[in-house]
């Protein structure tokens, strides 16, 4: 029995050393090469990484591999690939990615082992990329569709929280989106609607600001024009008074007009961190996870018979944590120059705000499901290593050194899920851009940490319609 111990007890310190390493390492990574192509603009070599990439291949990974292709084609130009891309990861979240075995999955290894499902912003985004391709390739029909999606998701979004919960459940930069989409089309009616919306949703924050982001003065002046194009001159009237301006109609541009998307940086990066809990029951026999510190106290979501759980059989849970680190942008700020006009960028989404906050609103609700995984684990543990002792109070050597064996694998096997879509921006900003007929020059001059401006120039033929632009700078 002796020697069966031994070869358990060697062969879990094998596997768990095995665990430990490959544990260290964060989905950021095991995945850099494909990362460092994207923020160097090397697009082509980046998709070469992309696709040879074992981690991102594999089945639980596929929305993340659907994410990462349909942006390294838009990237590229490639904007009907893209979109087969995208089409494919929304088709994914439309049937559900959730199950009983992957939830068990979750149970039995961690997190990172199940099905990625997409982080709430992370889906809007997919339509923000799907609705820009439509518009590259002139199909106004399904770019509106697109537009009609933002709705859809974001009452998908609401439907998970209650009327009072605060957290985020709709994006205020989509729905700007969806009514430049719609005025795109000549539909002010929709226009004026979306426009509303995002303004309601900014309102009802502190300060008129939203996740990191202060109302656009341009949106102010939009939902104003709208409305007042729709003849909905009350409403016009209040939102004036609501923002304290003086609206002044301008004569359309001849050439139409350009909205100047600008990406800049890229999304934080998820890495782990350890946090230790103890298992203690109140006077009323409540049981709760408390930290080291006692900063945080979780109650314990347990269905089997709470009063024959021996707290002393959890003591010092290690449970694994994701937390983002945000990656500062080497461009500052930038300007648009255009006929000689200089026309000032407006933040319309802050990614890094959105992740390291709904990232926070979640973090008790799941962190009581880690520790009710982790101390399950270990009770099982703790009974197998009990029942180890015979009635004469001799050592079942096998029972033990499974014992010991299960305390090993729980404490290594445990980790946190670092998974994100990484190449989406840190930021994206926008100008509405007045067009001359016939061709435009357009600059965006862009100041680096070092204070050096670096300039681009893009050409756009005016065709008095109301066009888009997207621009990327993601380092």
């Amino acid at each position: 029995m002796t020697n069966i111990r031994t070869y358990i007890l060697g062969a879990s310190s094998v596997i768990g050393l095995m665990l430990f390493l490959l544990g260290c390492a964060s989905y950021n990574d095991r995945i850099l090469p494909y990362y460092k192509n994207v923020s160097a603009g090397n697009y082509r070599e980046a998709e070469t990484q992309l696709d040879k990439n074992s981690l991102i291949q594999k089945p639980r990974n596929k929305l993340l591999y659907l994410m990462e292709k349909g942006r390294i084609s838009h990237l590229n130009g490639e904007y009907e690939n893209s979109n087969r891309y995208f089409n494919e990861a929304d088709s994914m979240l439309d049937q559900g990615l959730s199950s009983a075995s992957d939830a068990a999955v979750g149970v039995l290894l961690n997190p990172m082992e199940q099905k990625y499902k997409g982080e709430d912003f992370e889906k809007f985004m997919i339509h923000y990329y799907k609705a820009l391709n439509y518009t590259y390739l002139h199909n106004t029909e399904d770019a509106i569709v697109e537009a009609r999606r933002i709705t859809l998701q974001a009452q998908e979004q609401g439907d998970k929280f209650n009327n009072k919960d605060k957290r985020y459940s709709n994006d205020a930069f989509s729905l700007m989106l969806q009514g430049m989409l719609y005025e795109s089309n000549n539909d002010v009616n929709n226009a004026f609607i979306s426009y509303r919306n995002a303004v309601e949703i900014y309102l009802k924050s502190p300060d008129s600001t939203y996740y990191g982001t202060r109302i656009p003065f341009g949106l102010k002046e939009d939902v104003i024009r709208t409305a007042s194009l729709n003849g909905f001159t009350t409403e016009a009237d209040q939102f004036e008074k609501t923002f304290g301006i003086k609206y002044e109609p301008q004569k359309p541009a001849e050439g139409g007009e350009l909205i100047f998307f600008w990406e800049n940086g890229l999304a934080p990066v998820k890495t782990q961190v350890d946090l230790f809990f103890s298992l203690i029951r109140n006077s009323n026999g409540d049981l709760f996870f408390t930290d080291a510190a006692g900063g945080l106290v979780i109650p314990f979501n347990y269905n089997g018979d709470r009063n024959r759980v021996n707290t002393k059989s959890v003591e010092s849970l290690r449970a694994a944590w994701p937390k983002y680190i945000a990656q500062t942008p080497y461009y500052l700020s930038a300007v648009i120059t255009v006929n000689q006009e200089k026309i000032p960028f407006e933040k319309a989404e802050d990614i890094n705000e959105l992740a390291f906050k709904t990232l926070q609103q979640r973090t008790l609700n799941e962190m009581g499901k880690v520790l009710s995984r982790l101390a399950v684990k270990k009770m099982a543990e703790y009974a197998l290593r009990a029942s180890a002792k015979s009635d004469d109070h001799k050592s079942n050597s096998l029972l033990e050194g499974l014992g010991y064996g299960m305390q090993l694998y729980s404490l290594l096997s445990e980790k946190a899920d670092t998974r994100n879509w990484q190449t989406l921006p840190a930021s994206i900003s926008y100008a509405r851009i007045p067009l001359q007929k016939g061709e435009n020059q357009i600059s965006i001059t862009m100041k680096n940490a070092r204070g050096t401006d670096e300039t681009k120039t893009i050409k756009i033929n005016g065709t008095g319609r109301l066009q888009f632009y997207n621009y990327s700078t993601l380092k």
